[in-house]
């Protein structure tokens, strides 16, 4: 397990729409892009093999790839190579960082100076949620599931834990990228479980992404 020590000033970064990581999940990646191929490459020659996963965040006619302020970072923990050059890796989330400015440099890829001071709770323990109504979550996410012609293993679900029934439901939901960066920011896991809960009861009602952030 990586300490709040062992958490580095810099960390290259993957400005990827809608592709959320949370801390203690995991998220599986396709990389071809020669920028990203040697990201990874570079990252596996640190110790602590981190990169940071971040959201663009562009504004009216923006063309300087502004990014979210709020990413996080995992750790690759499994690898592979396929046969055209292509990887296959998979990021297990440490925590979540503030980016404080980009570096400039001659990396192919993009690099950022991170705080991570706000984020102390991802380095611990499982998160509880006290409050969590599972029975009355599970099937209003029955009807989400029916409504989006969805399957779902409901066994695997019904016997997750909180923390990850809730965080793997909100990264692998297809949410507006917004959302899914209000998925990422949100304080504490019941905060994640009454965000998602709305994103999916606007989804049930046909609501738009627009609705729901006003």
């Amino acid at each position: 397990m990586i300490s709040a020590a062992d958490l580095p000033d810099t960390l290259p970064v993957f400005p990827l729409p809608g592709a959320l990581l949370l801390p203690r999940s995991r998220l599986p990646l396709h990389i071809f892009e020669p920028r990203y191929l040697a990201m990874i490459e570079d990252c596996m020659k640190t110790p602590q093999r981190l990169i940071g996963m971040i959201q663009p965040n562009p504004g009216p006619g923006d063309e300087d790839g502004r990014l979210h302020a709020i990413g996080c970072a995992g750790r690759l923990t499994q690898f592979s190579e396929t046969e055209d050059g292509r990887y296959m890796v998979t990021l297990g989330g440490v925590s979540r960082f503030r980016m404080v400015r980009e570096i400039e440099g001659f990396a192919p890829y993009r690099r950022c100076e991170v705080d991570w001071s706000h984020f102390a709770r991802d380095l611990g323990q499982d998160e509880q949620d006290l409050g969590f109504d599972r029975a009355g979550f599970m099937s209003l996410l029955e009807r989400y599931f029916d409504a989006q012609s969805l399957a779902a293993d409901w066994d695997t679900l019904n016997d997750a834990e909180d923390e990850l029934l809730i965080n793997s439901l909100a990264m692998l939901l297809e949410f507006a990228p917004e959302d899914k960066q209000a998925l990422l920011e949100a304080p504490s896991l019941p905060t994640r479980r009454e965000t998602l809960v709305t994103l999916i009861e606007f989804a049930l009602r046909g609501g738009t992404a627009e609705e729901i952030m006003q």
